[in-house]
């Protein structure tokens, strides 16, 4: 199983941020990950949104509010990942789409790419924006529900996909085609990180 590990750091000062910083995650760090095989990671700045002195960022970047600019979680509450996150840094990103049977043009393509992430994040509803100069992802979902996510636009695959949270992380669980496959995010700080994962077919 191969992983890919986004690392996507959300730091400005106190107010928003994509995948892809606190730190950076190693294969040996990233949950999952396979010995000897190290985890893409993404790390992504927060932008401050107009009127808090920063200014408003032109498409493909959209000016949110920070995590630290909402009400703090409860104790013992996931937080909320509320915010616009631009792009810092990925690595093993080709090994992850090898693994998903991406074709080498694609491939070089896709890891020129600097996704920047936006998330809307009320009560068990989250949508999730992956925005690259391409186009845009939008994953629209309420948590511990599964929906069919249409994955044309990444290789053409269909999946039964279901988000809930583990503790302070919220998974992804994509069953389809392909194995173990999913990702999943938590902050460290000011620093949102995703962990993607993929390996080979389930037939």
């Amino acid at each position: 199983m191969l992983e890919a590990g986004a690392v996507p750091a959300f730091s400005a000062p106190p107010l928003l941020s994509p995948p892809p910083g606190a730190g950076t995650l190693t294969a040996a760090g990233s949950p999952g990950s396979p010995a000897g095989v190290p985890a893409p990671r993404e790390r992504d700045r927060p932008v401050r949104p107009p009127g808090e002195g920063g200014r408003s960022v032109p498409a493909p970047c959209l000016s949110r509010s920070s995590p630290s600019l909402l009400p703090p979680s409860a104790p013992g509450m996931p937080p909320n990942l509320t915010g616009y996150y631009r792009f810092v840094s990925q690595e093993n990103m080709d090994n992850y789409l090898r693994a998903l049977d991406i074709n080498v043009v694609l491939r070089k393509l896709v890891c020129l790419l600097k996704p920047d992430k936006e998330i809307i994040h009320t009560g068990d509803h989250m949508v999730i924006r992956t925005i690259t100069s391409l186009r845009d992802y939008v994953m629209d979902f309420d948590l511990g529900v599964q929906f069919e996510e249409d994955l044309g636009p990444v290789d053409g695959r269909k999946c039964q996909t279901t988000v809930s949270w583990e503790g302070d992380q919220l998974v992804c669980e994509q069953l389809g085609e392909k194995r173990n496959r999913g990702w999943r995010h938590w902050l460290e700080g000011d620093q949102l990180h995703l962990v993607r994962r993929g390996s080979s077919s389930a037939s």
